[in-house]
């Protein structure tokens, strides 16, 4: 414990006017990771980082998935304003195409990240060098620029190697140095999903990654690196089970329907020429639900509250699960036991870590109050002296707590 003070407070201590330590903000995202994990007393490098800097619970935009998420924290956009609307998608413009988290063909297709530009091309155009160490969409060209260095995702470097990347960058003489990074840790999520979020192997992960970041800031401190560390989560984690299923070809012909995403949420199109069969079959006069446990509506007609529905990508009806429970179109391809996000960013077990401490952050006697990922953006531009493009944020947080 008292390691992990020291290493918090060690990004604070730094020599501040050596002309050699140009300070460099690092966005670090922890996929799925709760705020709440913070309480489970394996993290002493987080919570010491807490308490030597500023947290809050955060408040992750609808759909609550992987590469809408990790794309607004990077542009300030929400996914109706910056394209990335859902893990699977179709655009009108490419029909018998369908984007997936899976399918590294659509994945690295610049088509589907042109609808707004990442912070580290903007940091580029404007002369700060950068590097991402993992980050959706960050293999991609934007305008035929990329970040200074780049990895393209591979699940088999782990959380060490990642760590030793961003090390070795830091080495680095201060012109050539990166002044914005990101660091991305997918093994807490991937556990949550297999095992649940209240399992022993989430917290053997949660451990796993603190110790991680606690190298990490052990190493700069030893490298007299100044540093701001902004760790976020892009969602939470809910605990689902086989036995909370919504089936959706119980209730129509899976012929009259395409499925573009399902689980806590589904996003369905009507096949063609079936559009008042499955309008009817899933959106019930009265407002009847079509299942007890699931309400469908056209994405017009999505509350406000959601930001969600005005990208042509959105598909024409969404159905949202009660909270626990999973939406299948046919045979699960992977288990419904375990853990599952994607359900309305109102669910409490949605909400996302958020932490920050350096040298350019104030330290805040007690938690924020709950705020929307798109401040992220601005609180990275702040720290990171990059004049930012518009956004869906208002930069309070920047205002709160940035030096």
């Amino acid at each position: 414990m008292a390691q992990a003070q020291a290493q918090a407070q060690g990004l604070s201590d730094v020599d501040t006017q050596s002309s050699e330590n140009r300070s460099v903000t690092i966005l670090i995202s922890i996929d799925g990771f709760r705020p709440d994990y913070l309480d489970r007393s394996i993290t002493p490098v987080l919570n010491n980082l807490v308490d030597a800097g500023a947290t809050a619970r955060m408040r992750p935009s609808f759909p609550t998935k992987t590469f809408p998420n990790h794309y607004t924290l990077v542009t300030g956009k929400r996914p109706d304003h910056h394209g990335i609307v859902g893990n699977s998608m179709i655009d009108p413009a490419r029909p018998s195409v369908k984007f997936s988290l899976g399918d590294a063909r659509q994945a690295l297709d610049p088509f589907w990240w042109g609808q707004a530009e990442p912070i580290w091309v903007t940091a580029e155009k404007q002369g700060i060098r950068t590097a991402t160490m993992f980050w959706p969409g960050s293999e991609i060209e934007y305008g035929k620029i990329r970040p200074t260095d780049w990895l393209r995702f591979d699940q088999n470097i782990d959380n060490a190697q990642r760590v030793r990347t961003v090390v070795d960058w830091m080495r680095r003489p201060a012109a050539i140095r990166p002044k914005l990074v990101t660091l991305y840790f997918d093994t807490v999520d991937t556990a949550g999903h297999r095992f649940g979020p209240d399992s022993d192997e989430v917290n053997y992960e949660i451990a796993k990654v603190d110790g991680e970041i606690g190298n990490l800031v052990m190493m700069l401190q030893s490298m007299n690196i100044q540093a701001n560390l902004v760790i976020v989560a892009d969602h939470g984690m809910m605990a689902t089970s086989d036995e909370r299923v919504i089936q959706l070809n119980d209730i129509l012909p899976k012929e009259q329907y395409i499925a573009v995403e399902t689980g806590p949420y589904a996003a369905i199109e009507p096949e063609a020429g079936t559009d008042n069969l499955v309008y009817d079959a899933l959106i019930k006069a009265g407002g009847q639900r079509p299942h007890e446990h699931m309400q469908c509506v056209r994405k017009e007609n999505l509350p406000e509250r959601l930001h969600y529905g005005s990208n042509a990508r959105v598909a024409a009806i969404i159905c949202l699960a009660d909270a626990g429970w999973t939406i299948l179109s046919g045979p699960s391809p992977y288990p419904v036991k375990g853990g599952a996000h994607g359900y309305d960013n109102d669910v409490a077990e949605m909400d996302a870590l958020f932490i920050a401490a350096g040298v350019g952050i104030k330290r805040q006697e007690k938690p924020l109050e709950r705020f929307d990922n798109v401040e992220i953006y601005g609180l990275i531009a702040a720290l990171a002296g990059i004049t930012p493009l518009p956004s869906d944020g208002d930069d309070e947080i920047a205002k709160k707590i940035v030096k």
